[in-house]
């Protein structure tokens, strides 16, 4: 029997799973290795001030193997960063850190900060994609332990500051920040009860600091101060942690933007309890009466379990931060 001699469900049927096909077919080869720069603005500088390129890097899930990842995020180098953040998950294998080191090598001696995400403790595992429906993911108790300990090693060879539930100070370009973030949310290694401390030893370290934070307004105009909150998974009880405690602009990855997306709708799942809308990309969040930038990375890479991306491809950040208007 022809198709065109066959019921029409079954013509509808048939027309679906090649449609299915060619969607997975488009998303685990080709999508999922279109690397993309995105480049915003954020207005957070104090009057008069320099530029600051910020690259905010996320969720690579790096195997030794993915030579062609590797090779683009070194080509990043040439952006000429004044900055790196990492917003963890760069581990996607157990040798994930041989990868790590190839592509991140150019930076080494650029100012950098990270925090850890699950998949830096732990290594992947196959899972049933359908869970994601029914909320966050747990932890899966098969999963390897992974060496997290040579990892931030090679960072604090890099130079890069490890904000896992603290604080750190760096100057760039004239502009003095301050930072500070938490350890991976989805797996509840979060500690925002530590972070007003680690300020005020920050802080009280400084001799130029003032002891009036977290209000930014109050900041001496001659110690002009940005502060920044990072964090992997970007769940609400951080973010409105991180608004209270006076950041002006948050970074975060963990959601791959929500991987696979639907043209016209956006993403399906977020993985944390993130709004739907603010899954990648920059936005603003606000709790109370305050508010911050908010830029979620939709992340350079996937489990090696589930290799596919659909209309969500993978991601670098170039944050030019310029003076608020």
């Amino acid at each position: 029997m022809t198709r065109a001699g066959l019921p029409p469900i079954a013509q509808i049927a048939i027309a679906v799973g090649a449609a299915g096909a060619a969607a997975f077919a488009w998303g685990s080869l080709v999508e999922r290795k279109r690397w993309t720069l995105r480049r915003v603005e954020v207005p957070v500088l104090p009057a008069g001030s320099q530029p600051i390129k910020v690259l905010h890097l996320s969720d690579l899930h790096m195997a030794p193997w993915q030579r062609e990842k590797q090779a683009w995020v070194r080509s990043l180098a040439e952006l000429e960063p004044d900055l790196v953040v990492d917003t963890g998950d760069n581990l996607g294998h157990e040798r994930g850190l041989e990868g790590i080191r190839a592509a991140f090598e150019p930076f080494r001696g650029v100012p950098g900060v990270f925090v850890n995400g699950s998949n830096d403790y732990f290594g992947p595992v196959v899972k049933n994609p359908f869970l994601y429906f029914g909320g966050p993911s747990g932890h899966v108790p098969r999963s390897t332990r992974l060496d997290i300990a040579a990892l931030h090693a090679y960072f604090a060879e890099l130079g890069w500051e490890d904000l896992d539930n603290t604080a750190t100070s760096l100057d760039l370009r004239g502009t003095h920040f301050e930072f500070f973030g938490v350890d991976d949310p989805h797996k509840g290694f979060d500690r925002l009860d530590l972070i007003t401390s680690a300020i005020d030893d920050l802080r009280a370290d400084d001799p130029l600091g003032d002891d009036s934070w977290p209000d930014a307004a109050s900041v001496s105009p001659s110690r002009p101060t940005v502060t920044v909150g990072v964090t992997h998974a970007p769940y609400q009880r951080v973010l409105n942690s991180f608004v209270n405690h006076g950041a002006q602009l948050m970074l975060a990855g963990h959601t791959h933007g929500g991987q696979v997306c639907v043209p016209g709708f956006g993403a399906l799942v977020t993985n944390c309890d993130i709004p739907r809308e603010k899954v990648k990309g920059l936005s603003v969040w606000r709790h109370g009466l305050r508010s911050a930038f908010l830029n979620v990375s939709a992340g350079l890479g996937t489990s090696i379990y589930a290799p596919v991306r659909f209309a969500c491809p993978p991601e670098a950040t170039l944050i030019t931060l310029v003076a608020s208007r």
